[in-house]
């Protein structure tokens, strides 16, 4: 039998978590040895579908199991940065940290340090980049098909009733979800980044109109790039009854393109080929997850195996988290953010152990 590179034990067994055992199954390299939630009930549905072990705690996981190397994180995003620092500093384990990868940008640092220190591996997860109408878009910007960027635009218009929030005691906190921005809105975010790069200051203005919530469901934005191009973020999960667009547009120079689908899997305008627009579409339906997970376990197969670096660094990763809470800063503090300055949300990611302890495995 083939010697797996990397064996993974995944500690949340929400929807998204089916997503992390496919793609592992799917490639040889990988072994899924265990899953973990404290709703063991949700665990044992991926044990039986693929043939692994479930558990209800996730310290008796890797106590039990030493040969677990890399830990999937795929808890509410407040329990993030607390799993990390665990699992990195107490069980030297690589982690795999499901979007955002920390609400605070000061968590990266404490990362980084154990990252350094016990020579493992960060790999933060943004599977969209991984989508083909993302990656033919990057390249038409890196090679000039569509000139120099002049404006990027984002529009999310989703629907997110109050009976979503109400699924779990997590949702719609400043102290484990944020809001539209953060939850469903990060992965354009991460995009107005990859695509047009670095952003140097932001604008914007929240709102709570939807739902019975502490966070936004309703965000509008403006951003200026390092390199004078402008842009415009437009997200909310208010919008009523269905969800209706989900878009990224880069105007340049020489020509325009739009990303569309239920998750940036359209090529929807691309004026440099027109034609080339339903070569790199995917059909994504009822799927809002994407395939990108498939390629983010080949990626991090390569990176273990020193073939090649994984995508996403630590740093690419804070940069992204710390444009988010640009976005939150610029509304508490009523002004202009310039992104680099910011010392980050005095909100978004704000302690709760009230909360916390809800989803704390006992050692």
């Amino acid at each position: 039998m083939k010697k797996k590179i990397a064996n993974i034990g995944i500690i949340g067994c929400g929807r998204i978590a089916g997503h992390h055992c496919r793609a592992i199954k799917n490639n040889d390299n990988l072994k899924l040895t265990a899953v973990c939630d404290l709703d063991k009930a949700k665990a044992k549905l991926y044990q039986d579908e693929y043939n692994t072990i479930a558990f209800d705690n996730y310290h008796e996981m890797l106590e039990t199991n030493p040969e677990i190397d890399t830990v999937a994180i795929i808890t509410p995003s407040g329990m993030h940065f607390e799993h990390s620092i665990d699992i990195l500093g107490n069980y030297k384990k690589n982690i795999i940290v499901e979007k955002p990868t920390f609400l605070r940008t000061s968590d990266f640092n404490s990362i980084q340090n154990l990252l350094n220190q016990n020579n493992l591996k960060l790999y933060p997860i943004f599977q969209n980049r991984h989508n083909n109408a993302v990656k033919r878009v990057k390249k038409a910007i890196t090679e000039k098909e569509l000139g120099e960027v002049r404006i990027v635009s984002v529009r999310v218009r989703w629907c997110r009733p109050q009976r979503y929030y109400d699924l779990s005691e997590w949702r719609g906190t400043y102290a484990m979800d944020g809001g539209c921005l953060t939850n469903q809105g990060i992965h354009h975010l991460d995009l107005m980044r990859y695509l047009g790069g670095p952003i140097s200051s932001v604008s914007a203005k929240m709102n709570t109109m939807g739902s019975n919530i502490e966070v936004e469901d309703v965000v509008v934005g403006n951003v200026e790039y390092e390199n004078g191009a402008l842009g415009s973020v437009e997200i909310t999960t208010a919008a009523r009854p269905d969800d209706f667009e989900a878009s990224i547009s880069i105007v340049g120079s020489k020509g325009l393109a739009q990303i569309g689908g239920i998750a940036v899997n359209e090529l929807q305008l691309f004026t440099p080929n027109p034609i080339e627009c339903s070569k790199y579409s995917e059909d994504f339906s009822g799927n809002v997850y994407g395939n990108g997970h498939d390629k983010i376990y080949e990626e991090i197969v390569k990176d273990i195996s020193n073939i090649s670096p994984f995508s996403v660094s630590v740093n690419d990763a804070f940069n992204t988290i710390k444009l988010l809470n640009s976005f939150y800063v610029s509304n508490e503090k009523n002004k202009i953010i310039i992104t680099n300055d910011s010392e980050g949300s005095s909100f978004l990611g704000r302690i709760d152990d009230s909360l916390s302890n809800l989803y704390r495995s006992k050692k």
